[in-house]
């Protein structure tokens, strides 16, 4: 860690805190990474399904914990902006072994981290993100803690009771060191602008169908708004598309229609060192 990450970190937390919605796209690799950089991204962040996906892993902590370190060293190479990474679970059993995923994560040039209760009972998360923040605060850094929540991604309890258990995690999470909440699976507006009037942190929200547009979740005091795999698996849909077409029929139709970015371009696009 440097004073240059310091500073990215600092940097990133206000990005939530100034009124205008922060658009998070989630990178898979270093290529895409410096591609959001260049169209204008303030930040980075990773995406677990995506970043998987393309190391030839299926989601859910399958990829080994080198290669996403590996993976988050090759994007923080490339692009100046900040980068926070899905850490899923921890990547560890007990707080000690999160704690060393999170450090090798810093290590790697990454400023923020995602980390979610799945499952899993709210203190389990709730003392992790305090082993995260304690470790943190000795090495000086203002690691942005983004702690997401799935009641409502995995319909964890009743319908009826899912605001108020998502209010009971968020206030538990935020009391140990959260800097963030992030409520995957939500797409009501309304409902979005209670948890933010509620929640004692920043609210992300993540794109999924019927997702209301940034404008419309910035009028509700939304701070974050990612995509999480989405922009992987519409790339892929994309190579898919082209190799069905060249096999099936021998055109290059896709590929002519689709290509805005040239082989100079690209080459220009990263340090050669």
């Amino acid at each position: 860690m440097n004073k240059d990450q310091v500073e990215r970190a600092a940097a990133f937390g206000k990005l939530h805190h100034g009124g205008k919605t922060l658009v998070l796209l989630n990178a898979w690799d270093a290529a895409s990474a410096r591609v959001f950089e260049l169209a204008g991204a303030p930040a980075v962040a990773t995406t677990s399904s995506g970043l998987a996906a393309s190391n030839g892993y299926p989601d859910g902590q399958k990829i080994p914990r080198e290669r996403l370190i590996d993976a988050v060293r090759k994007i923080t190479r490339v692009v100046k902006v900040p980068v926070t990474v899905d850490s899923e679970a921890g990547y560890g059993k007990t707080v000690v072994e999160v704690c060393a995923s999170i450090r090798a994560i810093v290590d790697a040039g990454a400023i923020g981290i995602n980390i979610e209760d799945g499952l899993e009972p709210a203190t389990v998360l709730a003392d992790k993100i305090k082993g995260i923040r304690e470790f943190a605060d000795q090495i000086g850094l203002p690691l942005f803690i983004n702690a997401r929540t799935d009641v409502y991604l995995r319909g964890i309890g009743e319908p009826d009771g899912r605001f108020d258990e998502t209010m009971r995690r968020i206030a538990m999470y935020a009391s140990a060191g959260a800097s963030g909440a992030f409520v995957p699976g939500l797409t009501d507006l309304a409902m979005i602008g209670r948890i933010v009037k509620a929640s004692a942190l920043p609210l992300n929200v993540m794109f999924s169908p019927g997702q209301a547009s940034v404008p419309e979740l910035q009028t509700q005091g939304v701070a974050r708004v990612s995509i999480g795999g989405a922009a992987t698996f519409a790339a892929m849909s994309l190579t898919k598309k082209i190799a069905e077409e060249l096999l099936n029929h021998g055109t290059y139709d896709t590929i002519r229609s689709s290509i805005t970015i040239s082989h100079a371009e690209v080459m220009k696009m990263f340090p050669s060192d």
